[in-house]
């Protein structure tokens, strides 16, 4: 089966992509409160900021702590 149709033109809505939430995604990047490495989260962040790895491990002893 063949389909001629632009398939960009189907995935294309016209309108320009929206501005990333100000203070989100750049840095400065807040440090984790275990290593101290860059975080995901910005420095204005409220709460405790983990970085990947040690959110992950944190997840991990949580689920087997039963």
């Amino acid at each position: 089966m063949s389909d001629d149709r632009d398939m960009t033109a189907y995935c294309d809505t016209g309108t320009p992509h929206p501005d990333p939430a100000p203070g989100a995604g750049g840095p400065p990047f807040a440090e984790c409160v275990l290593c101290r490495r860059p975080t995901e989260y910005p420095e204005s962040y409220k709460g405790i900021t983990l970085c990947p790895v040690c959110e992950w491990q944190e997840a991990q002893r949580t689920a087997c702590s039963g």
